[in-house]
């Protein structure tokens, strides 16, 4: 216990009240801390074996914040608390709320810790950090702001991460002259991410006075096609999601690359109190339900081992409800055969590297007689044992053909959508801002105005555009639902919002690309597993149609091939 005392003043002379109040908070403090490096502890995969952990921690939290909140007077006094000392637990508590998005996938959480982070800014719990001649403490104010950008970034709010961004920078310069520590170029390398990370849309969208305005691309209520009437579809639900990353050439902030990024908003639904966020800190109970139906808990994977992979897909596997998806995302570098196999067996066709060849030790390993596979390939009879259950996956690599070479082995539902193997020159030139196929998946109607060349746009031409799009999605559910040639794979996850959005999103995009005067190699257009037919979904006439529409809508309809489509 710490108390401050002023001239012959003993702790004897101090009030009994006001040392228990001193004693309790040291205690919390304490306590809290011990929990909070516990979580470190925990297994990052299973749902059931954290859930009271965190409970335990948020609970002190909440006494902690609290009791600091009604005795300020007498911290202040008897214990010398300080203003960051308040930020470092407001830090930790916005912390909580982000690693329990994580683990939940519900964005209230995620709004709750910008909740705390916001606070801290406003209320300049950092201010004075400089001046306590201690480097760890402003280590502690920067990776705050690390943190702050971070769920700024997922909750879209792109002006104040402008902000952040300037603030951050002008506080690592202080730091770096003040300290002259050797940590500069890490944390310039945070700001040229995050930097990176804001430039990635490749379109921007302008407001009536030519201001930048955020795109928001979570599923929201009324955009997802209604099921048409007594269509019978599976009641599968997409319960976990495994979104793994691998490429050295995208822009990546905190081990999430950009098209982790997007896929990880293309499964969440949009906040429904967003817009009326405040900055007022409060705490929300962790065991609160939402209103709507929960988001599929997500798994984010950067560039993960084989072994830890595995681990991660077996607890999921293992866990998932009965008429659950597990839904596998892959966007990594493409491995192929080095050697052509007598046999074309799942794990003769390559697959997808999900780390680099070095071991966890970071030493690099001895390079292996081409008779030997990647250690760290993830190949398509590496999943077969999960076929077991409902799996839906998505490939995003130059082998994501390896995928079409699958087995359904257990007749369980199976769906694999594969990314084009190739691009043309010009849309390679743009692939550090992300693949052009996930952004498909992402938000079409900023992947088809990226592949049109289209840099920017009104947002009067952007609402009238995304109107247009619905009525095409609403085209291309009617056609997944009436086809008579469609594998029943397809229709038993239709079910589901997420997936059937996704569904209709890979439909819009291997339609675009086919029509699209650029993309002439067979290579450039997407796959599946199972295949889609061909004219009543991905060359149907009236889709062409309305994608020429869209192109004419926006002038862009010399990009597209006009005579590959029947007169009306």
């Amino acid at each position: 216990m710490i108390a401050v005392m002023t001239g012959t003043e003993t702790e004897d002379d101090i009030p009994f009240g006001e040392r228990k109040t001193v004693t309790d908070f040291c205690y919390l403090l304490d306590k809290s801390k011990q929990l909070f490096n516990g979580l470190r502890d925990l297994p990052q995969y299973g749902h059931k074996q954290w859930q009271s952990y965190f409970g335990r921690t948020f609970d002190v939290y909440t006494k902690l914040w609290k009791f600091q909140q009604q005795h300020r007077q007498v911290l202040d006094s008897r214990y010398g608390l300080k203003r960051w000392q308040i930020g470092e637990v407001a830090s930790k508590i916005g912390q909580l709320y982000y690693h329990y998005y994580l683990r939940t996938s519900e964005t209230s959480y995620l709004n709750e810790a910008f909740s705390f982070y916001s606070a801290i800014r406003q209320r300049s719990y950092y201010y004075q950090v400089n001046r306590e001649d201690r480097p760890e403490l402003v280590v502690k104010k920067l990776r705050y702001y690390a943190r702050y950008l971070v769920v700024c970034l997922l909750l879209n709010k792109m002006d104040l991460v402008k902000i952040l961004v300037k603030e951050l920078s002008e506080e690592i310069k202080d730091y770096t002259q003040q300290f002259n520590t050797e940590d500069q170029l890490e944390w310039n390398l945070v700001l040229q991410e995050v930097a990176s990370f804001v430039e990635a849309d490749p379109v921007v969208l302008l407001d009536d006075n030519s201001s930048v305005t955020a795109i928001s691309c979570r599923l929201q209520d009324g955009c997802v096609p209604p099921l048409e009437q007594g269509m019978v579809v599976g009641q599968l639900v997409l319960t976990d999601a495994l979104i793994i990353g691998n490429s050295n050439s995208q822009v990546k902030f905190s081990e999430l690359t950009i098209d982790m990024f997007r896929m990880l908003q293309a499964l969440e639904r949009e906040p429904a109190n967003l817009a009326t966020q405040t900055s007022k800190p409060g705490i929300l109970e962790p065991t609160e339900k939402p209103a709507k139906r929960e988001n599929p808990h997500k798994y984010l994977l950067y560039k993960p081992t084989f072994s830890q992979l595995f681990t991660f897909l077996s607890a999921s596997f293992k866990e998932l409800p009965a008429n659950s998806v597990l839904l596998v995302y892959l966007s990594a570098t493409g491995i192929f055969p080095s050697v052509n196999s007598e046999s074309e067996g799942p794990f003769d066709f390559g697959g997808v590297l999900t780390n680099s060849n070095r071991d966890v030790n970071g030493e690099v390993i001895q390079k292996r007689s081409q008779s030997h596979k990647e250690m760290h390939c993830l190949h398509p009879g590496d999943l077969l044992p999960f076929t077991r259950k409902p799996l839906f996956i998505i490939v995003d690599s130059t082998n994501s053909i390896a995928y079409k070479n699958f087995t359904n082995m257990f007749g369980q539902p199976l769906v694999c959508l594969l990314s084009p193997k190739v691009y043309p020159k010009c849309v390679q030139d743009q692939s550090q801002r992300g693949s052009l196929f996930t952004l498909f998946l992402y938000s079409p109607l900023l992947a088809f105005f990226s592949v049109c060349g289209l840099n920017s746009v009104r947002q009067e031409l952007w609402k009238s555009a995304q109107e247009f799009l619905h009525k095409v999605d609403h085209d291309i559910g009617q056609m997944i639902a009436r086809s008579q040639a469609i594998d029943q794979a397809f229709l038993q996850f239709f079910g589901d919002e997420f997936l059937r959005l996704l569904l209709i999103r890979f439909v819009f995009c291997s339609a675009t690309l086919r029509l699209h005067k650029v993309f002439r190699d067979a290579q450039s257009f997407p796959e599946s597993y199972p295949e889609l037919p061909k004219q009543d979904m991905v060359e149907n006439s009236i889709l062409q149609k309305r994608i020429l529409k869209m192109a004419t809508l926006l002038d862009v309809q010399n990009m597209f091939w006009d005579d590959r489509v029947e007169p009306y």
